[in-house]
């Protein structure tokens, strides 16, 4: 019989292949199918060519090809495709096997996968995988969490093939049941919130300053050598200065509706479950949400009146370099919101996360990969205990020098009529966050006149209580909760 294969992967999509070459390339022997056969002819007769990649055709005989105890990995369509392949899966493996998902999959299902699996004897593990085409070929962000007896057997091959960065694997075990996955979502979430922020540096370069394709492209490459250095300005760069067959910027030719996968969403909505702030994820959802408004919006620009001229008058160097300090501020707001949710997921679901292991994840590899992961994790480092990154001291001095150029850039692009709505909510967020008293006390007041819900005294803490306002309604208080 021919040598068996380390690992065994099913999907032969664009980052099925690559990772599959990725694993290749660290001498690891790789067994492959997919759903339709022909894939898998077609795989190893032209991309896989020349490896030491193999083929099966169906599921048993991946199974049977395949050292133990047998690993399988995942990446298929969330959702269904997920649940149907689990499914067949059983049938062809034994207990102590592992099966890893390293698709884009809602935690709460790998939650429940983990544990199906778990009552089956099966090791069941929910990966996150960033880095697009580029990173499964040359090593991408791997956050895998789930049931911990299968890390000794996976460990060694994730490590292998993810990013390095010092030296130093941009993958680690990030805890139980969905946690992988959960962490890969707000990875997600943050990297909405990057792209809006850029997306509206841009609109503001573009329609405040009137600045070509190419003058853009320039400025988003000086940026990429200081403190916004990251992935995402990187190739907003390169977009700029791309041109189409004619000559003319391409950027300017595509519709301007945005898609998405739904990952943004999921962690705007497990932000409100959980009563967390995640503000500018929320924000920058919305505004592919309006995006996609292109008809009503175009009706609307005839209609609704604003400024009559959107360019700004003063001095235009100066206010580029605010649009830099409001994007590099806001960008450590969302970073700053995606860790208080990851805190408090770790708390409602008792998962044990380790938070500067998650920054060094995503040093490198992954799309948000930023130069400022290095400062996040040592934050963490420094006090693992640290409520949000806008306490950390290296992260109070960033904020605190971008303050004038942040607020400038916000109350112009509301004098202009320019959209910012990522900036507006980051720094309404920051704040609200840095306000001892706000006032929510109105709210609790309001509630209680109008539905007797009570509310809590500075002088007693913990104790609520409930006031006849108007002297016409009763005694009895409804009963009291909390966001």
């Amino acid at each position: 019989m021919s040598k068996l294969a380390d690992i065994g992967m099913i999907g032969l999509a664009v980052m099925g292949q690559n990772l599959i070459l990725n694993m290749n390339d660290h001498g690891i022997i790789v067994c492959v199918y997919n759903r339709t056969a022909e894939k898998v002819d077609s795989f190893l007769q032209n991309e896989g060519r020349g490896t030491n990649v193999i083929g099966a055709k169906s599921l048993k005989e991946l199974a049977a090809k395949l050292k133990r105890p047998r690993r399988v990995m995942m990446l298929v369509k969330a959702g269904q495709a997920v649940e149907d392949t689990i499914k067949q899966l059983v049938t062809v493996l034994e207990p102590g096997d592992i099966i890893i998902d390293g698709g884009n999959s809602e935690y709460k299902d790998t939650s429940r996968r983990e544990k199906e699996c778990r009552d089956i004897g099966l090791l069941y593990v929910g990966s996150g995988v960033s880095g697009g085409e580029e990173g499964a070929r040359n090593g991408p962000s791997l956050m895998p969490g789930g049931n911990e007896q299968a890390w000794q057997h996976i460990a060694p091959i994730f490590h292998a093939v993810s990013a390095k960065v010092d030296g130093e694997s941009c993958c680690d075990w990030v805890g139980d049941g969905g946690s992988g996955h959960y962490v890969k979502m707000v990875h997600n979430g943050i990297e909405y919130g990057d792209m809006q922020l850029i997306s509206e540096a841009y609109h503001l370069m573009k329609c405040s300053l009137e600045m070509k394709a190419d003058e853009m492209s320039e400025v988003f490459d000086e940026w990429n050598k200081g403190e916004l250095d990251s992935y995402l300005i990187e190739i907003t760069r390169d977009i700029l200065k791309y041109k189409d067959a004619d000559g003319e910027p391409l950027l300017d030719k595509i519709r301007d509706s945005a898609g998405q996968k739904g990952t943004g969403k999921w962690t705007a909505i497990t932000a409100l479950d959980l009563g967390v702030p995640v503000t500018l994820i929320g924000e920058s959802v919305f505004a592919r949400c309006l995006s996609s408004l292109v008809d009503e919006r175009a009706i609307a620009s005839g209609k609704l009146k604003g400024p009559n001229n959107c360019v700004y008058k003063g001095d235009k160097k100066k206010f580029l370099e605010c649009i830099r300090q409001a994007l590099y501020a806001s960008k450590i707001v969302s970073y700053a919101q995606g860790f208080m949710l990851m805190r408090e997921a770790a708390k409602e679901y008792k998962w044990k996360l380790n938070y500067g292991s998650i920054a060094l994840m995503w040093r490198g590899g992954c799309i948000i990969r930023s130069a400022f992961l290095g400062n996040i994790k040592k934050a963490f480092d420094d006090n693992p205990d640290l409520g949000s990154l806008l306490q950390d001291d290296f992260f109070v001095k960033a904020t605190a020098d971008c303050q004038e150029g942040w607020r400038k850039v916000v109350s112009e692009a509301a004098v202009l009529g320019i959209p910012v709505p990522a900036f507006s909510t980051a720094l309404s967020f920051y704040d609200g966050y840095r306000t001892k008293r706000l006032p929510a006390n109105l709210i609790q007041a309001q509630r209680d006149y109008f539905g007797a819900h009570t509310y809590e005294l500075l002088s007693s803490p913990g104790m609520f209580v409930h006031t006849n306002w108007t002297g016409h309604g009763g005694n009895v208080s409804a009963s009291t909760y909390q966001v």
